[in-house]
This record gives structure tokens, C-alpha cells and sequence, in this order.
């Protein structure tokens, strides 16, 4: 089953989009509290989210002892859920090579984030992966994205344009791993309808204060997810990781028409 299909058919299972954002904030308790702390929240969310989003930052930024847990969570993930691991790799082919047999391979998630600035030949090797995808950086939720993603072209299109090109380029080939692409809500503004119809990682919804109404009438037929993290995380209200993944489903839901 190709990557897509699984993620389609996880959202109509739970009628969720919901990514969940694993982001575990490095505190006084180090890796041994992020790792209860995320416990919880996988345990409490997995039934309304289409798929989980692990951000290599935050791990790491807990040291090994940080990268160990990501190892150990993702032999705990719900294997209804897929998983969906931000790091955002850019290297040369050779080294790409490696990062894609760590990631697929040895941590066996479903799919990654990569930066695509290096060309057609550095995602090459995240390719030919039966049942995994890889997102592309299209157009991202920072501010900075209008810096060289959103600028225009002398032949008139953007430059987030020369990126799904590498995407149709391998389905043109008809590579085994699936393509899609992250667009930020924050910067979604005339992007959507110039964006194949392919799986969207979503980012920027809630703390970052993207609007859902860009969503509304994009007339997407791909397996979008929309990424939740520190609206479910460290909401600072008293509801449960799970009433706060059920309302941001839900709200995702209605945008959608689900």
C-alpha cells in the first residue's frame, strides 16, 4: 500500500486531519520527563489524529538521551497512526542515502520532511521506498518564506513552483515513495490552487495563528493533514490532551467539509 493510501484511509476512518505535533520542550526533568510527558499525550490523542509529527529539533536539543527516546516512542506509536518525522534533511545524494536508510529503515517511519534546495538529485535517494513520503518545504509558515519561496520568477511562476515540479517529475517517473509538500496557513494566501493535489502538511495552525478559512474552499481531494503542536501541548487551559485534539479535529473537520 502506497503512503498515501494508508494516510487516506486513516482520515476516513477517524473523519480526523489532525496531525499532532510531538514538540517536547526541554525541561528540569530532561529526556526521561519528555518521554512520560509525550506517553501521555500519544495515549490520550492517538484516536482522533490522522497522523503524529516527532520534530527532530526539540529531541535532539535533549541530547542523545533525547534522540533515544524518539527511538523508543516510535516502537510505542499506534500502528493505525502513521508518523510523520519534521527534519527537514538538505544534503548531497551520498549523505541522503544514509539519512533515508535511518530513517525508513532503522526507525521505520512513514514519512519525512526534506528540504529541497539542493535539487532533484539530493531527494533521489527518499524516492524508491515502497509505502513511505516524503513533504517537500514549499512554502513554510515563517515569515522568511516570502524571502525566496514566494518570490516571483521571470517566466511568472513562484518559486515554491520549481519545488512540486520535483514532485511531478518523480510521479512522472513513477517512483515507489509518494511526494507531497508543506504549506504554511500562515502564508497560504494564493497558494493552495497553485499546489498539486497532493498529501499537504499543514503547518501553522493555532499558536502561529493560521486561519482555517484558506482551507474552505481549496477543493482538495489529497490526504491533507493540518498540524496541531503547542495548541495541544501547552494549551495552559485544564483540558485533557485529548478534549484539545478533539476540538482541533473537529475545527479542522469543518473546514474541510468532512
Amino acid at each position: 500500500m502506497r503512503y498515501a493510501e494508508r494516510l487516506q484511509n486513516r482520515i476516513a476512518a477517524t473523519g480526523s486531519r489532525l496531525c499532532v505535533g510531538l514538540d517536547p520542550r526541554p525541561g528540569d526533568g530532561g529526556a526521561a520527563e519528555a518521554k512520560e510527558f509525550l506517553r501521555r499525550v500519544i495515549g490520550e490523542t492517538w484516536q482522533h489524529a490522522a497522523a503524529f509529527k516527532p520534530n527532530m529539533a526539540y529531541f535532539e536539543a535533549l541530547g542523545i538521551a533525547g534522540v533515544q527516546v524518539l527511538e523508543e516512542l516510535l516502537l510505542e506509536m499506534p500502528k493505525e497512526v502513521p508518523v510523520i518525522l519534521d527534519a527537514k534533511r538538505s544534503d548531497i545524494g551520498e549523505t541522503q542515502k544514509y539519512y533515508a536508510q535511518g530513517y525508513f529503515s532503522r526507525w521505520n517511519v512513514d514519512a519525512v520532511t526534506l528540504n529541497p534546495f539542493l535539487g532533484y538529485d539530493s531527494i533521489e535517494p527518499f524516492l524508491d521506498w515502497e509505502g513511505k513520503g516524503i513533504y517537500l518545504l514549499a512554502v513554510t509558515s515563517n515569515p522568511g518564506s516570502a524571502d525566496f519561496q514566494r518570490q516571483t520568477l521571470a517566466d511568472g511562476r513562484s518559486v515554491f513552483e520549481l519545488v512540486t515540479a520535483l514532485g511531478d517529475r518523480a510521479a512522472t517517473e513513477g517512483r515507489k515513495t509518494d511526494v507531497g509538500y508543506v504549506v504554511g496557513l500562515t502564508n497560504a494566501s494564493g497558494v493552495f490552487e497553485r499546489v498539486p493535489d497532493a498529501p499537504l502538511l499543514v503547518p501553522g495552525l493555532g499558536a502561529q495563528g493560521g486561519d482555517l478559512a484558506a482551507l474552505a474552499n481549496a477543493g482538495r481531494n489529497a490526504p491533507d493533514t493540518i498540524n496541531v503542536s503547542r495548541g495541544i501541548l501547552y494549551a495552559g487551559d485544564d483540558q485533557s490532551f485529548e478534549a484539545r485534539a478533539k476540538v482541533w479535529a473537529e475545527k479542522i473537520a469543518v473546514a474541510y467539509g468532512l
